[in-house]
């Protein structure tokens, strides 16, 4: 554990952990209703004023890269495809020097028709979340009749050269645990990266219930009653998945274990929410505000030292098990993923 805050170059904590992946989330409204995100009526949104410009996201974006040493952009939501100025945020990030990757997570609705441009943009890769092959499940799970537009933003997405194309599922016992199998067959057939992910106390409605998580230990069970798995020899890193090389590879599966597994040691994750208040992890209960700092003049510097300040608190853990944890006030909707 260090002990001197650092004062220029890095988004370092007091356990030495430098955050190099920057998290934004470019609105907070989704045209999906999952069950285990939010309500069937929706969430208050934030007010327009409330919100980040583009220039301001841009801003913030480039302070990050050339001043505090991120390399990783991922652009979350809600959902951050119905963000009008999206194609334009891209470009301006692609644009910086030096180049950070640029990626995105998306529920996939309208992805094939903009994926051309995204990638004309500078997108790099995109992250699509789709957790069951079947229709009349994912409009009980989603309360919206959309998968065909899911698949054929998955399509989409792939012909443009947004690769690899990575899947994110969230199994529910009782619900879709039973298509763990068949989903990693349609990605493997498709050629698509594959992740499972333990379900996290993140929902607005605060149903989360520990004992109908279907765990990390469960899922690849499932997946070795069908295959071999292999544990991956790349490096994770900081990754937040697992992976295992699936029949001898190359291809590749992996589960993001946040409550089981626990990476939180090698988390080098930074969040910027829609209306600008910086995250040091997902499970932050308090945020430090940054879009007042801007919109009352301060300079890049300034910025900077509050971003630094924001992280060097980070906790050692997310405390999930932790006797006395408290889920954060927002949902994941509102904080991005």
């Amino acid at each position: 554990m260090s002990s001197a805050r650092p004062t220029a170059g890095v988004l370092v904590d007091r356990h030495g952990r430098v955050a190099r992946s920057l998290r934004v989330s470019l609105t907070d409204k989704c045209n999906l209703r999952c069950t285990y995100c939010m309500p069937a009526e929706g969430l208050p949104w934030l007010a327009g004023p409330q919100l980040l410009d583009d220039d301001e996201v841009i801003r913030l974006i480039r302070i990050a890269v050339r001043r505090l040493g991120v390399t990783e952009v991922r652009f979350t939501g809600g959902e951050p495809l119905i963000r009008p100025g999206l194609v334009g945020i891209v470009a301006a990030v692609a644009a910086l020097a030096p180049r950070p990757r640029i990626s995105l997570t998306t529920n996939g609705i309208g992805l094939d028709r903009v994926a051309p441009a995204l990638r004309t943009a500078g997108l790099d890769r995109v992250n699509v979340s789709l957790d069951t092959l079947d229709r009349e499940r994912f409009v009980r799970l989603t309360r919206r009749d959309r998968l065909d537009a899911v698949l054929t933003g998955l399509t989409g997405a792939a012909k443009a050269g947004l690769t690899p194309v990575k899947i994110n599922t969230v199994l529910m016992r009782g619900v879709n645990e039973d298509e763990a199998p068949a989903l990693l067959r349609f990605a493997l057939d498709n050629h698509y990266e594959l992740r499972f992910i333990e379900q996290m106390p993140l929902d607005a409605q605060r149903g989360w219930d520990r004992s109908t998580m279907v765990t990390a230990d469960e899922i690849l069970a499932m997946l070795r009653a069908e295959h071999t798995l292999v544990p991956d020899p790349a490096h994770r890193g900081g990754a937040p998945a697992e992976t295992w090389l699936v029949d001898g590879g190359p291809a590749r599966v992996g589960v993001i274990a946040s409550v089981t597994r626990p990476f939180c040691g090698e988390c080098d994750r930074t969040r910027l929410t829609t209306d600008g208040q910086v995250r040091d992890c997902l499970f932050a209960t308090t945020e430090s505000d940054l879009r007042g700092a801007l919109r009352a003049g301060a300079d890049d510097d300034e910025i900077a030292r509050r971003w630094q300040a924001a992280m060097w608190g980070k906790r050692a853990g997310h405390g999930i098990d932790d006797p006395g944890f408290l889920q954060p006030d927002r949902s994941m909707s509102a904080i991005g993923g």
